[in-house]
């Protein structure tokens, strides 16, 4: 289990525990970092440094144990994203209020969520009883592996969202100007369709099903399935995200290169994709299956593989900001 430092918070406070992800891109940048968040949270009840899945996994079951009633995330969007399942695992039901310290790259969940605030400042205002913090209930969603694990989390995609994430990651995951070149040159090569735009947008072999029903395409360019509204870069793929908690939102594009990369600016306004075999509405639930063995996906920036999965509503959340 990660190290933890306690003390005590004031009695109209709820119970708070501080999680720091040491792998997140502000602590790998800053070994100090976690003593300054200990710091911030003198008010909080527990302070636990995670390194690992196993460590996060026995932090939120000591969580449980202890009645944590305030739970701060502080991370990137995967650091939330594997903390809301983590806690959902560990039986809290319903999930305590949480918080979101952006320290990632780019903290693309905790602003659609409205959190502007930088990683200490948010942790000094969930630890001490501020009243400048207001609490907004959100939808997430629940992305099931075929008899593998259940996450919980806000932005499921394949297709160009894992090839992109996979050429980030392989760049040195540099954030907002990093993610911003490689979206620049996949758009330009887009219009000739050469060899690095198609290399991230030609279409993946898979189906999909939603509700029930099977779409006719056989491989798809783009696959997302959101509960916000930006992917990021203003990327307003999923623009009805949020509409109602109970069906994410979801788009799917069967488009080569060429018909798929010039709608860039269309998604920056937030407008619907245009082309023969796009998907896009809100949906009770996806299932999806890789007909050659395992594929890549992404849940809110981190890359995993399965064969079949589904994606429908996960539990709603209470989050600070």
């Amino acid at each position: 289990m990660g190290r933890a430092s306690h003390s005590r918070g004031g009695d109209s406070t709820p119970r708070t525990e501080v999680v720091v992800n040491a792998n997140a891109a502000a602590f790998a940048a800053d070994p100090a970092l976690s003593a300054r968040v200990r710091a911030a949270a003198r008010g909080a009840a527990r302070v636990v440094v995670t390194r690992t899945q196993g460590e996060l996994r026995s932090a939120a079951t000591e969580m449980q144990r202890s009645g944590a009633e305030r739970v701060v995330l502080c991370g990137g969007d995967g650091t939330f994203m594997g903390g809301i399942t983590a806690l959902a695992d560990a039986g809290f039901d319903p999930l305590p209020e949480l918080v979101f310290a952006p320290g990632g790259t780019v903290a693309t969940v905790a602003r659609n969520l409205g959190q502007r605030r930088q990683l200490l400042e948010v942790v000094r205002a969930a630890c001490d009883g501020s009243t400048g913090l207001v609490r907004v209930e959100h939808p997430t969603l629940a992305v099931a592996e075929t008899g593998g694990v259940t996450r919980v989390g806000f932005i499921f995609g394949t297709g160009l969202v894992a090839r992109f994430f996979q050429r980030y990651y392989a760049s040195g995951a540099g954030g907002y100007a990093a993610a911003a070149r490689i979206v620049a040159r996949v758009f330009v090569g887009s219009f000739v369709s050469d060899a690095y735009s198609r290399s991230v947008l030609d279409p993946l072999p898979c189906r999909l099903w939603v509700d029930g029903r099977e779409l006719a395409p056989r491989a798809y360019s783009l696959v997302v399935s959101s509960v916000v509204r930006d992917l990021g870069l203003h990327m307003l793929v999923t623009h009805r995200a949020g509409e109602d908690p109970e069906r994410p939102h979801l788009v799917a594009a069967p488009l080569s290169a060429r018909r798929l990369g010039p709608q860039a600016p269309r998604v920056l306004l937030g407008r619907r994709l245009r082309g023969a075999g796009c998907f896009d509405d809100l949906v009770g639930e996806l299932s999806l299956r890789f007909p050659d063995g395992p594929g890549p996906y992404v849940l809110d920036g981190d890359l995993f593989r399965a064969e079949e999965l589904r994606v429908s509503a996960g539990p709603r959340i209470r989050v600070l900001v």
